[in-house]
Parts: C-alpha cells; sequence; structure tokens
C-alpha cells in the first residue's frame, strides 16, 4: 500500500513569501490555480473557480486596477460563500478540498492553500511553484527544490540555492562538490570562500578529480599529497591540507599532478 505523502503545515509554506522581497503573488496563484483548479470534480464550480482565478491573477498583475481590485474581491467572495453554502448542505467538507483550496489562494493565504492542496497535489509540484514564485535573481531553482523535497526548511535550501546560482560560473567539477554539500548538510560560509578560491585555479581534468578526492577527504591521498607538497618546498601548504583546509586543495592538486 502507498503511504501517503508528507503534508508541511501552512506556516511551513508562509516562510516562502517572507524569504524574499520580489516573491512574485501573481506567479505563485498562477501556478496553484493550475494546479488546484482541474481538481474541481463539478464542472460548474471548476468554471466559477477558474474565472475568479484568472480575475485575481490579471488583479496581481496591475494592483493599481480599482476595477480589477473590485472584481477580484467579488469573486473571491462569491466562490467562498458558494463553498460555504455546499459544505453546510453536504456536512462533508472533504468533498470540496480543492475548491477550499482555491478560495485560501484567491484570498492570499498561500500557506493554507498549499496545506490543503497537499492532500490531492504532489509536493514536488507544490514546490516548484513556490521555490519559482521567489523571483530570486542568480538563483538555483532546481538544487532548492531536491533539498526541499530531501527534508530541509526552506531557508537552507534557498540559501544553497543563492550561493550555486551566485556563483554558477565555477568550473563543473566544483558545482558538482557543492551541490553534493549541500545536500549533505555541509554548506556554510566557511565553505563556501574557501571553495570560491578553489574556482579559482585552472585545473585540467586530470587535476580536477584529484581535487573531488582531496575534498572528499580520501585519507591515504591526503597524506601522499601531503608528503609530495613537502617534497615540493611546500611544507606550509601540507600542513593545511592535513588540517582539512579546502583553499589549499587545489593548490595541491595542480602541484602534485604537475610532477
Amino acid at each position: 500500500m502507498t503511504e501517503p505523502q508528507r503534508r508541511h503545515p501552512a506556516s511551513w509554506w508562509a516562510q516562502f513569501p517572507a524569504s524574499s522581497e520580489r516573491f512574485d503573488a501573481a506567479h505563485l496563484t498562477e501556478g496553484l490555480g493550475e494546479l488546484i483548479n482541474p481538481k474541481i470534480a463539478a464542472p460548474l464550480l471548476r468554471r466559477e473557480a477558474e474565472i475568479a482565478t484568472d480575475i485575481r491573477i490579471r488583479y496581481l498583475n496591475k494592483p493599481q486596477s480599482e476595477d480589477l481590485a473590485e472584481r477580484s474581491a467579488k469573486g473571491s467572495e462569491r466562490l467562498t460563500a458558494t463553498v460555504d453554502r455546499l459544505e453546510e448542505r453536504s456536512g462533508d467538507p472533504s468533498s470540496l478540498v480543492g475548491v477550499r483550496a482555491l478560495c485560501f489562494l484567491l484570498e492570499g493565504r498561500f500557506g493554507e492553500a498549499a496545506e490543503m492542496a497537499g492532500e490531492f497535489v504532489p509536493e514536488q509540484k507544490l514546490l516548484r511553484v513556490f521555490v519559482g514564485a521567489l523571483r530570486m535573481e542568480r538563483f538555483d531553482n532546481d538544487l532548492a527544490v531536491r533539498m526541499l523535497a530531501a527534508g530541509f526548511e526552506p531557508a537552507e535550501a534557498i540559501q544553497a540555492g543563492q550561493v550555486v546560482g551566485k556563483y554558477s560560473w565555477w568550473p563543473s567539477w566544483l558545482i558538482k562538490e557543492v551541490t553534493e554539500r549541500a545536500m549533505a548538510g555541509r554548506l556554510d560560509d566557511e565553505t563556501v570562500e574557501a571553495l570560491d578560491k578553489c574556482a579559482y585555479a585552472d585545473l585540467d581534468p586530470a587535476q580536477a578529480r584529484i581535487a573531488r578526492r582531496l575534498l572528499a577527504g580520501e585519507d591515504a591521498l591526503i597524506d601522499a599529497s601531503a608528503q609530495r607538497l613537502v617534497a615540493l618546498g611546500e611544507p606550509h601548504a601540507a600542513e593545511k591540507l592535513r588540517a582539512g583546509d579546502l583553499a589549499t586543495v587545489a593548490l595541491a592538486a595542480r602541484l602534485v599532478m604537475s610532477q
């Protein structure tokens, strides 16, 4: 039997709008609307929900329009009143979970909308909509979604997405390294600073492979590389390499492989 997917509370989803000054409510409303509306079983109710969603998106894209503001508010109120009436008649709120989630969305209650939509929409799709709505420049959306799906908190995933987006010019071997460290929960400011120094080193493929193994902490290779550094007249670098100083990795890989 398939286990039910993990569902986050409204407070968890509410962290996204608070994480970005550029958060795009129109993008989120459109994305969630496309996920929620098709799940509304009753054709007439679904059509009313689609019309209300469209007006709401138009208003969010043009908030200075008084006409759209009024039409959006009326559409949301009308839909909510309809749902309230249907729930009272049926006595079964579960049959209207989709349209109720849509009502929350139109009211700007994004966390509650996502929490309720989590009953029938795959988490991965919800995550992509919320991450996309952050509208952050130089940001790795895919990494953020992967981390969130793996159980990281929004703040951690967003921080990692910003790092990888900011340093997208890094060589591919180093991007792979930083991505793996992020997924392992080992990406802090000190690590990023050290890896940034490695990024400026011009390593050929063989040197990059050595650097990756050194960053992975292979004891035997670290010891052999440190010994070679000493022989090359770099005892200080050898000491730092043994101490786990990431900034010396590129130097070690380049000097060792040049001999």
